[in-house]
């Protein structure tokens, strides 16, 4: 019986262009560098804004993967079942190159454009983005450190993505995953005890069993995986694959696979090595340098899936109260809402730029400065977007009220996946402790980035008095009072990034409403009416 009428709801946002709608997204892109990839970033924000496309997203958390131990003769076989939503996701990404474009690609602008690519895929579904981020962060580890990187990386970088599960000498892709944290040790990874034996003779490239256990096994149905483990000399770094090179499994065993608040399509697992053949990547003793660039570009993967958390959860909003009415007028002229909403506009757009100049520190491999600042925006960037894209969630998704926090809308799952970023490669109190032991080993570090903040110094009064204060609280800087300078210094360089990058009206409240020591701890703290609109319609494009 149909006895009412739906009435005063927002349609589903659905079937427009992710990138279309975006217009913080659009202005960083409006360069000569980046031109050549905004044809595949239109193609493929429209994917993941089609209700098809969404849909898989959905299918994709709501149908978890599935573990089977042995087959039904009794096989030892460690498989994980995926959702085919799953694999079609990971299809797409890898077609479109969201895990390599950097590598295979000489164009400048390859960072950003990737950027742009993995921020829209991320804004429909996340869980894919573990193993496409460690696929991408693997790279520059390999290259470095494992003699016969070739064969691997060609396959690693290839645009075919191949989910059976088969000896990786018979794939033309392959996918990489990550084993690190023990029981005993978390993120303290010299605590671990797994140990390994050379099997012949020592040496980078040489064949190594491993004996031990690893607490979180990321993504394990990849081809391989960038591991640590004890040798005589200490802690050093290893890749060991799914099968051996004679095409028999490899002694390493899953041993379940982890229950988790979010992040429900991808799997997560325990395993254990009973003497699992690994090759060595560079010299023994050296495991934390050898994979510390893996680590800092899936640092800096976060910082792009936090930000398209943000932007996913933002653009929800930004269709909602464009439809709904309430006491007879739209939220979007309410000025409350407005205030709220203008608020969480900025946050966002904030997000995004300082994890564009990330990315251009990426590209510039070659300039000592950039470099440098890279080493600080990371740890900077990881602490504060992740902790940031949590508090945002929550209240974008009281935006919507009710509808905001039933199962149909997406905003409980962007919600819950939130946190995996701030936890993932090291909490927050490793990162400020990162940024601290930055500065302390090489003053030139925070010299640099002092320097890029005082690019934008004199285009803003609130900037001004800001970088007065940031520098009279440096020297204090300490292991106490870390969490407090790494929120400065983000704040200082999202503002400095705005102003000098950013849409001018952004730029301005940003600095007003994230700079001044009175300002408030809840979203919704604009002090103008007007500006909160204009920021409004400086974030979003009204397709439908």
């Amino acid at each position: 019986m149909n006895n009412h009428q739906v009435i005063n709801q927002s349609p589903v946002f659905q079937n427009q262009n992710l990138f279309e709608v975006d217009k913080p997204l659009q202005q960083l892109l409006k360069l000569p560098e980046t031109e050549w990839g905004i044809d595949q970033i239109t193609e493929y924000g429209a994917l993941m804004g089609d209700e098809r496309w969404i849909k898989k997203g959905f299918d994709a958390n709501n149908y978890s993967p599935q573990f089977h131990s042995h087959n039904t003769k009794g096989f030892r076989v460690d498989t994980v079942e995926f959702h085919p939503a799953y694999h079609d996701l990971m299809t797409l990404a890898i077609k479109h190159q969201v895990h390599a474009l950097p590598w295979t690609s000489a164009q400048k602008g390859a960072h950003r454009v990737r950027l742009a690519l993995y921020y829209l895929h991320a804004q429909n579904e996340a869980g894919t983005g573990c193993p496409l981020t460690m696929t991408f962060s693997c790279i520059p580890a390999l290259q470095r450190s494992m003699p016969q990187a070739q064969e691997w990386v060609a396959k690693i970088t290839s645009a075919h993505y191949d989910e059976r599960n088969v000896p990786f000498f018979d794939k033309k892709g392959l996918t990489i995953g990550m084993a690190m944290t023990e029981k005993q040790g978390g993120t303290d990874v010299r605590a671990n005890t797994t140990f390994a034996e050379p099997i012949h003779e020592r040496g980078s490239g040489k064949l190594y069993k491993l004996t031990g256990h690893k607490w979180f096994c990321s993504a394990p149905m990849c081809d391989a995986f960038l591991t640590l483990a004890q040798t005589e000399t200490g802690l050093s770094c290893f890749l060991f694959p799914r099968w051996k090179s004679d095409g028999t499994k490899n002694d390493f065993r899953i041993q379940r696979l982890k229950g988790k608040l979010g992040n429900q399509s991808n799997a997560s697992s325990e395993i254990e090595f009973d003497g699992a053949e690994a090759w060595l990547l560079g010299e023994e003793g050296r495991g934390v340098p050898t994979i510390i660039e893996m680590v800092a570009l899936t640092r800096y993967d976060c910082m792009i899936g936090s930000s398209a958390l943000m932007r996913r959860g933002l653009t929800e909003v930004l269709h909602h109260i464009r439809h709904r009415e309430v006491m007879g007028k739209l939220l979007i002229d309410q000025p409350l809402m407005q205030n709220v909403v203008a608020d969480l506009c900025l946050e966002s757009t904030a997000a995004l730029t300082l994890t564009y100049r990330t990315a251009l520190c990426l590209e510039n491999q070659d300039d000592v400065n950039e470099q440098l600042l890279l080493r600080l925006l990371t740890p900077i960037g990881k602490y504060w977007l992740t902790k940031r894209a949590i508090a945002f969630l929550g209240e974008a998704m009281e935006c919507l009220g009710g509808n905001g926090y039933v199962e149909d809308s997406i905003l409980p799952r962007l919600y819950r996946e939130a946190p995996v970023n701030a936890i993932w490669e090291g909490s927050g109190n490793v990162q400020c402790l990162d940024v601290l032991r930055a500065i302390q080993k090489s003053p030139k570090v925070l010299e640099v980035f002092m320097d890029e903040l005082e690019l934008a110094a004199s285009k803003n009064q609130y900037f001004d008095d800001f970088l007065v204060h940031l520098k009279q609280q440096l020297p204090s800087l300490e292991v106490f009072n870390a969490r407090k300078i790494t929120e400065m210094l983000a704040l200082g360089m999202q503002a400095a990034q705005l102003l000098l990058h950013g849409e001018a009206t952004t730029a301005q409240v940003f600095c007003q409403t994230r700079l001044q020591g009175n300002g408030m701890l809840m979203f919704g703290g604009l002090e103008d009416n007007n500006l909160a609109k204009a920021v409004l319609e400086a974030s979003f494009v009204h397709l439908s």
